[in-house]
């Protein structure tokens, strides 16, 4: 089975726009949540995947985005989910309220969340990767640190793909994974897309002018 794998898209359409086109054929598609925040597309980006049924966790964005949270957020990603609520319809709000902390999918062999398996806003890098942090699954995907990495290990693979929407590893470019869950293989991905269409976009609907230059730093 080939398992195709995103997580913080943050309302960057051409970024996921890019990742999908690019996304070789696979047999299932997970995120492991921040559909919202930040980028100036929250609603066509939860369309896109609500559309397509993609098992999603919910991130930190998304339940600030829906209710209160505990996260502390500066002003740069306060404006991006006061922007996201009001841009999104009640369908999509319900969606992002629908999303669990938590889920498997294929079979309990996947195993999604955002930040840690314990804990959703726990920053958890790949430097921390542990197979502690597996519970029986052969894979756990995480979020939330918009760093690409994974570990595989006798006990299965802990992996976070990269953000779709906005990098933090010095590499602007859109990341995701596939995963071979026979061969328990991982291929990183990265690909280009319009950086300058997002940054316009931040532009033309008054959200901070950082969260487009930051864009192109991949920071």
């Amino acid at each position: 089975m080939l398992l195709g794998v995103i997580s913080d898209v943050h309302g960057n359409l051409p970024a996921l726009d890019t990742v999908l086109e690019s996304l070789p054929p696979v047999d299932e598609l997970v995120c492991a949540g921040d559909v919202v925040g930040y980028n100036p597309w929250p609603e066509e980006c939860v369309t896109t995947l609500s559309e397509r049924d993609v098992p999603t966790v919910s991130g930190n964005h998304d339940r600030a985005v829906t209710a209160a949270t505990g996260f502390r957020f500066n002003s740069m990603a306060a404006a991006g989910v006061d922007f996201a609520r009001e841009e999104l319809s009640p369908e999509s709000l319900d969606w992002l309220e629908s999303l669990p902390e938590t889920r498997t999918v294929a079979n309990g062999r996947v195993r999604l969340a955002h930040g840690h398996p314990d804990d959703p806003d726990r920053y958890t890098y790949p430097e921390g990767f542990s197979p502690a942090l597996l519970s029986g699954e052969d894979l756990l995907v995480l979020g939330h640190t918009h760093i690409q990495g994974h570990e595989i290990y006798d006990e299965g693979i802990v992996l976070n793909p990269g953000s779709v929407g906005q990098p933090r590893d010095g590499d602007p470019r859109a990341a995701y994974a596939v995963v071979d869950l026979e061969t328990m293989t991982v291929e990183e991905h990265r690909v280009n897309y319009d950086i300058d269409r997002v940054a316009e976009r931040v532009r033309e609907v008054g959200l901070p002018k950082r969260l487009a230059s930051r864009l192109y730093e991949g920071k």
